[in-house]
């Protein structure tokens, strides 16, 4: 009974010691030997056919340290290469750069920046100007409106003539009727300047084919050749623009 609890403990301290396919064989020699509790003789032979490979197993693994020692070692001190061996994969990894290479990406990320630069300049350009004529034209739709009863008002007042239109004695009404016309119509004209709307188009001017419209030409031996002798409407600019040309009758020569 002494022995076998010893050789149980043997075998048991051994088995800790051994590689793990060595363990399971250990182990079921041990489970052979329990199952034959009654068997001395066995349990004899069984010590004398193992003993030597137990003092083998112990000599090497008192010789080899355990898993747990090497998996310690290693993470506390990992192989490190050699220095020929970390040029060797530096040179692998980060071959030689090309100066000529690098010279010509930077021209090219240079050009690219700059064109980049120029676009956007464009951009902020046209957005201001986009703004500025939004700001200065965006009354012209209600400017034409209005210019028809510019024209009226003018018609009014050369409808009036000349001798009474200051008689206030002799022809109170239409020397009246004339003030009144004038002073709404210098209204009007005021307003339209104050926003930019400029009348244009005058008897004698220069014929400008941007500016007017020539309607006739006519011989006028008192003007000069390409004045304008005769305006039917006159013109309207909004801010330097023309929103209506001036319609005029040019004279021509004899």
């Amino acid at each position: 009974m002494a022995l076998r609890s010893q050789t149980l403990r043997i075998a048991r301290a051994l088995t800790k010691e051994l590689h793990p396919s060595a363990r399971r064989s250990a182990y079921l020699e041990c489970h052979c030997f329990r199952n034959h509790r009654t068997s001395s003789a066995w349990s004899s032979s069984f010590v004398s056919a193992n003993a030597s490979s137990f003092r083998s197993f112990s000599a090497k693994s008192e010789e080899m340290p355990s898993e747990q020692q090497l998996s310690s070692e290693e993470v506390e001190n990992p192989p490190r290469p050699s220095a020929e061996n970390d040029a060797t994969d530096a040179e692998a990894e980060d071959p030689p750069l090309d100066v000529t290479e690098l010279e010509s990406q930077i021209k090219d990320l240079k050009d690219s920046l700059l064109r980049s630069l120029a676009e956007q300049d464009n951009t902020r350009r046209i957005a201001a100007r986009d703004v500025s004529n939004a700001k200065s034209f965006a009354i012209t739709s209600f400017a034409k409106s209005l210019l028809e009863t510019s024209d009226n008002l003018s018609r009014a007042l050369d409808a009036v003539p000349e001798e009474v239109r200051n008689d206030f004695d002799n022809h109170p009404v239409l020397a009246n009727l004339y003030e009144g016309i004038a002073m709404t119509d210098d209204g009007l004209n005021k307003a339209f300047a104050k926003n930019g709307l400029v009348k244009f188009g005058a008897k004698g001017d220069k014929f400008d084919p941007n500016l007017h419209q020539a309607l006739f030409e006519y011989p006028d031996p008192e003007g000069e050749v390409g004045n304008i002798g005769q305006v039917t409407k006159v013109g309207f600019l909004l801010n330097e623009r023309v929103i209506r040309p001036a319609e005029v009758g040019v004279i021509k020569a004899l």
